[in-house]
């Protein structure tokens, strides 16, 4: 499974931010890619007054254009994510997928919400403005079961652990880490879930651009199930293609069966 992934700056205009997204799928075509990758919010500013504004519900225009280039260019395509708001009013940090047909195959609300207070580095609220979500979410390929989250999501062990339990073998993560956080942990946190989990992990983040409000670390980032980094970006524009061998997966685990020697029967809380 060939995954292009393509780290975009975000334009306030969305005619600016889909000419970067079929320049990407006229690469991945190019490269004999399987599936496009594409960063967190990579259709609206990265703040809190945006994500209102520039959401729509699911079938919006931004989901009607995925989906038709999906179909087009016949490659899956996750849509990183983007604002969606539901029939109550609610607005969430959504990531779509669709197959080569451009059939939604795969939605997930980001469950975590990014709420941080850093001292002397990074504030940010995504809950003043966003309702968290509640699923797992692991869909199928034709190459086999893959996880999907967002960003603050992968902080948390727990849920990559259910994604792999339910069957995935890659893990798919839109994101936006920021300047305080993304030196720190970046590449820690992509490096320690695919190892613990012994599967890949695909960090795709937005480029970074210093005329905006928030100030991404980029550096979009591929693992193998060994924890060894197969490919990184820097913090400007690019694209990388990484190919992904999902026979990998279990013969890491069958070496250093991790999976297989928990020891469920102790792991419970009275």
């Amino acid at each position: 499974m060939k995954i292009l992934q393509a780290q975009t700056v975000v334009s306030p205009s969305p005619e600016e931010t889909f000419k970067a997204v079929i320049e990407a799928c006229q690469l991945a075509v190019d490269k004999q890619a399987d599936l496009l990758a594409l960063p967190e919010m990579f259709c609206c500013p990265y703040d809190t007054a945006s994500f209102p504004r520039y959401a729509e519900s699911e079938g919006g225009e931004i989901w009607q254009k995925c989906a038709e280039l999906a179909k087009k260019y016949n490659i899956y395509i996750s849509a990183g994510s983007m604002p969606e708001k539901d029939e109550a009013g609610q607005v969430f940090n959504t990531a779509y997928v669709f197959n080569r047909q451009g059939k939604q195959i795969a939605k997930h609300r980001k469950v975590h919400l990014f709420d941080i207070d850093v001292k002397g580095g990074q504030y940010f609220k995504e809950s003043d403005t966003l309702t968290a979500g509640r699923d797992i979410t692991v869909f199928d390929t034709e190459f086999g079961k893959v996880g999907l989250c967002i960003c603050y999501d992968f902080r948390f062990p727990e849920l990559a652990r259910l994604m792999v339990l339910q069957g995935a073998k890659v893990i798919l993560v839109p994101a936006s880490f920021n300047m305080t956080t993304g030196p720190l942990h970046w590449e820690l946190i992509f490096r320690a879930q695919a190892m613990f989990n012994q599967c890949y992990t695909i960090g795709t983040a937005t480029a970074c651009n210093m005329a905006d409000s928030y100030h991404s670390w980029g550096h979009s980032i591929a693992v193998d199930p060994w924890g060894k980094v197969m490919a990184q970006l820097d913090e400007k524009v690019g694209y990388q293609l990484v190919d992904v061998d999902l026979s990998d997966v279990e013969a890491v685990r069958q070496q250093l069966p991790l999976i297989k020697h928990r020891r469920t029967d102790l792991y419970k809380l009275e």
